[in-house]
């Protein structure tokens, strides 16, 4: 059945309804103030019927169905009642439509004659059901004489009551036309706005769309007008650090440390932002339907596995880099060697074989004491890297870095690659790094330091210095600056350490950063 058939069915099913219980509520309501009329009517009747003084006064006559016949029989003439029937206390009749059944006595106990009750009720008498109205007669004396009793039949109560319900049975099929058209007309609305799709194939595009979202390996996030989140795929979670969580409604700076103003006012630009400490690459694309914005779909980027994969690159580029000069270097000692021994020159050949044991691509890095693989593979790359920005880069004699816990230098090589890449940027022709691993009563922790010989950085302006954006580097590639010095500072706060910047004595600026080193778990922690 199609969705337009269904929504017609439905809707005039739930107004049929509607309609024959608001029907069956009014005719039933109609009914009964029909019935309350007709009382009325027929107490008022025999009330007056009751306390005529002709009819009182009868009572005491030999015949008084003489005096009372003419005046009941006028009476339910003008009134339109089907009958009025006068009775002693024993329920002998004094009056009746029908005069042979005058003198004999009612169908139904005379309980208002002997009690003084009234009675409003359908009972069955002589003429058919009737709704009927009983009142006692008083003598002057206020003695009990007998009863009056008005009445209408059943069958010509519902005759008026047809009469007027007929109006509302009109009314309702009218309405129950109209609101069928309606129905279909609301059918239509609903197809259209849906586009003519049928609920199967809703179904197969919303499998669909989750499929294609939740598969994409890049983080989307659907922001509504007011730049709070809509929807966002299983990669968006992850890259903001809010796996499992539900992120629809939350306002998008919320989970994003960047001004996203400037990203949602420039669409198809892609900035930087950092979620936590992972560096992103964001970029803004609106979504327009029927030619009317409503919403941006933000497309992010994980930069912290390319930096990554850049930096180990950076690093084999380096290796290669220095390798090829280590050969070029043997080969010239070896021309050195041979021309020595060619000349008998021994002992200059021996000078010669002593400096070259002794140096080597690697040599600095070993005497230093640097024996964490990782961060000495950086410093090998960023060596290659200050040549390349005409600076000369350094390591103190006395740094010492023994391996870290669980082969895991991840943190080290992210601060250290910051803070060298920041201080190559700024300095005019010399960087020194300095790595002090120590034990102290807190335990483990690893101190680096980085100075450079360029402008520095103000007194006035090192508190900011660590805040996202905030940079003294020019803008490149379209893409903002000043995120290091954050993540910088963020590894280092979630490790329980401290970074700052001072004076340094090359002249610019010097950076600190401090990393305690958690302690290993113990065999029996582990049990």
């Amino acid at each position: 059945m199609r969705l337009r058939t269904q929504l017609v069915l439905l809707q005039s099913a739930i107004m049929l309804v509607v309609i024959l219980g608001t029907g069956a509520a009014a005719a039933w309501i109609q009914e009964r103030t029909l019935r309350d009329a007709y009382v009325d009517r027929m107490v008022g009747i025999a009330e007056s019927v009751a306390q005529l003084p002709s009819v009182v006064d009868a009572y005491d006559d030999p015949d008084p169905s003489r005096v009372i016949q003419p005046i009941a029989e006028t009476i339910r003439v003008a009134s339109g009642m089907t009958y009025v029937v006068v009775t002693d206390r024993d329920g002998i009749r004094f009056s009746h439509p029908n005069p042979a059944l005058i003198g004999e006595r009612t169908s139904t106990e005379p309980t208002t004659a002997q009690t003084g009750d009234r009675f409003v009720g359908t009972q069955e008498g002589t003429l058919g059901v009737s709704w009927r109205a009983k009142v006692p007669v008083y003598a002057g004396d206020g003695t009990l004489l007998g009863q009056v009793s008005v009445g209408i039949l059943e069958s010509e109560l519902r005759s008026d009551w047809l009469d007027d319900i007929w109006v509302l049975g009109v009314c309702l099929a009218v309405a129950a036309v109209l609101g069928v058209v309606l129905a279909t007309w609301a059918a239509a609305v609903v197809r259209r706005r849906i586009h003519g799709v049928e609920p199967d194939e809703i179904r197969a595009m919303l499998e669909i769309r989750d499929a294609t979202l939740h598969g994409i390996g890049e983080g989307l996030v659907v922001l509504d007008e007011d730049a709070r989140i809509a929807l966002s795929n299983d990669a968006a979670l992850r890259l903001l650090g809010r796996t499992g969580d539900d992120l629809v409604g939350v306002p998008v700076a919320d989970v994003l440390d960047a001004a996203v103003d400037p990203l949602l006012a420039d669409p198809g630009e892609q900035q930087l932002v950092l979620a936590g400490e992972r560096v992103l690459v964001a970029r803004a694309d609106p979504v327009v339907v029927d030619g009317r914005t409503v919403g941006t779909v933000l497309i992010l980027r994980d930069r912290t596995e390319l930096d990554a994969a850049l930096r180990d690159l950076a690093g084999a580029q380096g290796m290669t880099e220095t390798l090829r000069a280590q050969q070029h270097e043997f080969a010239n000692t070896l021309h050195t060697l041979g021309g020595l021994i060619e000349l008998g020159e021994s002992a200059a050949a021996m000078q010669v074989l002593a400096r070259a044991g002794a140096g080597g691509a690697l040599a600095d890095e070993h005497a230093t004491g640097v024996r964490e693989l990782e961060v000495a593979a950086l410093l090998l790359a960023k060596r290659a890297q200050a040549r390349e920005h005409g600076v000369e880069l350094a390591v103190r004699e006395d740094s010492l870095l023994r391996p870290a816990p669980a082969g895991d230098a991840g943190d080290w090589v992210t601060v250290l690659g910051n803070l060298v890449d920041n201080a190559i940027d700024a300095a005019a022709s010399a960087v020194e790094v300095g790595i002090d691993d120590r034990d102290g009563p807190l335990g483990r922790a690893v101190e680096v330091t980085v100075d450079d010989d360029g402008a520095g950085v103000p007194e006035a302006e090192r508190a900011a210095i660590f805040d996202l954006e905030v940079s003294t580097k020019a803008h490149a590639s379209g893409l903002a600056r000043g995120y290091g010095l954050t993540l910088v500072r963020r590894v280092v706060e979630r490790l329980g350490g401290e970074v700052r910047v001072e004076r340094s004595p090359l002249g610019g600026a010097r950076f600190v950063a401090t990393l305690p080193v958690p302690a290993p778990a113990s065999a029996g922690a582990e049990r």
